[in-house]
Formats: C-alpha cells, sequence, structure tokens
C-alpha cells in the first residue's frame, strides 16, 4: 500500500507538465506561421521605414539608420492624403451600416420563417466575393463613365450638368468602397440578429413602447457585437485601400488615399523609406482609433 501511494504521489505531478509541453507543441506551428509572416515583415518594415540614402548612391538605395525625421517628412508632405483615407473609410462605413442593417435584420430576424428565402437572400449577399474585387471596381467604372447610359441619362434628364463627372470625385470613391465593403458589414450584423431572441421585442411591446422605442432600446443594443465587428471588418480595408481611389478606377489626382501613395513611392518613386514609414503610421492610427472604438462601444471582448 505505501508502495503504491509513492508511485501515484509521484505520477500525478508530472501530468500538468506534459499537457502542457503537448499544448506548447501544438502551438508551435502557429506561432512559427506569425513569427515568420508576421512579426519578421513588420520588424522589417520598421527597419525599412528609419533608412536614410545611401550617400553617392543611386535613386533607390537606402542604407539602415534611425532616420526618424522620415516620419515628420512624411507627415508633413501628406497629410491630406492620411485625413482623406480616415475620412473616406469613415464615410464608407456609415454609409455601409445604413445599407447593411436594414437588410439583415430582414434576413436574420423577418425572413426566419422562409428558411429557403433567408439562404437564397444570404448566397446573393456573399455571391460578389466569387468575382474578383478590381473586375467589380472596374465594371462600376464602365457603368458610372462619361459615356455610359447611367451618366449619359442622367444629364439628358437634367439631373447632371452637362459638364459634370462621376469619376474621379470623392463620391465615386465613396461609393466603390461602401459596394466593395458592404458584405463585411452584413455578415457579422446577420450573424448577431439570427441569434436575436424575438421574445424581448415582444416584451418590449408589452410595456406599451412603440416600435422605435423598441428598436433603439432592444434591438440596437443587443446588435451592438455585431454592429462594432461589421464597423471594424469595413472601416480597416477601407482606410487602407488603394484601388477605388485609384486613377485607373473610380478616382482621380484629388482622391489619392494613403495606399494609393504608398505604391507609389514603393513601385515609382523608389522611396522605400517613406512608404513603409506612411504604412506604420496607417497601421497605428488603424490600432489607436479601433482601440478607442471598442473601448468606447463597451466590447472589449472584441480585441
Amino acid at each position: 500500500m505505501a508502495f503504491a501511494a509513492f508511485q501515484t504521489a509521484e505520477v500525478v505531478p508530472q501530468a500538468p507538465r506534459k499537457r502542457s509541453r503537448i499544448a506548447l507543441f501544438l502551438l508551435l506551428p502557429g506561432l512559427l506561421y506569425l513569427v515568420l509572416f508576421f512579426i519578421t515583415p513588420l520588424i522589417s518594415l520598421l527597419l525599412t521605414s528609419l533608412q536614410a540614402p545611401t550617400e553617392f548612391g543611386d535613386i533607390g538605395q537606402y542604407d539602415y539608420a534611425f532616420n526618424w525625421q522620415n516620419y515628420v517628412t512624411v507627415m508633413t508632405d501628406y497629410w491630406p492624403h492620411i485625413v482623406r483615407s480616415f475620412g473616406y473609410a469613415l464615410a464608407a462605413t456609415v454609409f455601409a451600416l445604413l445599407f447593411s442593417y436594414p437588410l439583415a435584420y430582414f434576413i436574420g430576424v423577418k425572413a426566419r420563417r422562409w428558411p429557403m428565402l433567408q439562404g437564397l437572400m444570404l448566397v446573393l449577399v456573399i455571391a460578389p466575393f466569387f468575382i474578383s474585387f478590381l473586375l467589380r471596381t472596374l465594371a462600376w467604372k464602365q457603368l458610372l463613365s462619361d459615356e455610359s447610359f447611367v451618366i449619359t441619362s442622367l444629364k439628358a434628364l437634367s439631373l447632371m450638368a452637362p459638364d459634370a463627372h462621376f469619376t474621379g470625385t470623392p463620391f465615386a470613391v465613396i461609393f466603390g468602397l461602401t459596394y466593395n465593403f458592404i458584405p463585411f458589414m452584413t455578415l457579422p450584423l446577420y450573424t448577431t440578429l439570427e441569434r436575436l431572441d424575438l421574445r424581448y421585442l415582444e416584451a418590449g411591446s408589452d410595456l406599451y413602447a412603440n416600435p422605435f422605442t423598441v428598436f433603439r432600446k432592444v434591438t440596437i443594443p443587443l446588435s451592438m457585437p455585431g454592429i462594432v465587428a461589421g464597423t471594424l471588418l469595413t472601416f480597416i480595408p477601407a482606410a487602407g485601400d488603394y484601388v477605388n481611389a485609384s486613377r485607373d478606377f473610380l478616382g482621380g489626382p484629388d482622391t489619392q488615399m494613403m495606399g494609393n501613395v504608398i505604391e507609389a513611392n514603393f513601385l515609382v518613386l523608389l522611396n522605400y523609406p517613406a512608404a513603409a514609414a506612411l504604412s506604420i503610421i496607417l497601421m497605428a492610427a488603424i490600432l489607436v482609433l479601433v482601440g478607442i472604438y471598442v473601448k468606447r462601444s463597451g466590447t472589449e471582448d472584441l480585441l
């Protein structure tokens, strides 16, 4: 009996240690993936943002240094693009929320009694993902060009000035951002509203609240996780988008966003430190704004 108790006392402390080793072994591939494809590129980007031009070197040749002046230079030169990027992203996020919430509410709440209709509408929401992002934006450029049927009809009906243009304007860029990122807003909202307990809405009505009050006091708070998730999934990629604002698509010379400036500095001007510094600023600004937004909305669990 004493020998058996001694064996049991030796085996029990080793079990948690063995489980921790197994857990670490299972986490190892994911950790290696993060190190190779996230942390390493991020460190490389940070080091590139601090580079200085090579003395007597050609264009595009830089040496590693601690040239913090790069950040001051890009903030001074490109502050309008920074403000424009977040302004466009915010406007697109608001419009996407206004369009997506009624759609998600209808699919998740009103269409529950018709599962086939609910599934069909979800397919229609997801269907744009089966087409390339570039092709969708290019198609809108053709539909909204000066020679298109839509624009010529609006001008014929005197709804647009004869010399007015749609493409190349801020409205066109915001329109493209809103259209391309609506599914990112709709799906999280649908996921939340589909699980909404309708008895809460019935209780609000039984307490003599009108439909607007029930929506404001019950539906909106219960769907807040979906709203926060959808706005984050829309705002973050929209702020760094460079396709819609490009001159080759819906944008023009006065609609360039940070993504366009980063692309130009990397691929055209060969100013790698400026492009890297802008990328770091973009990531840092988004991280701060997202943290403040999530904290203020009371959904810290999403972080």
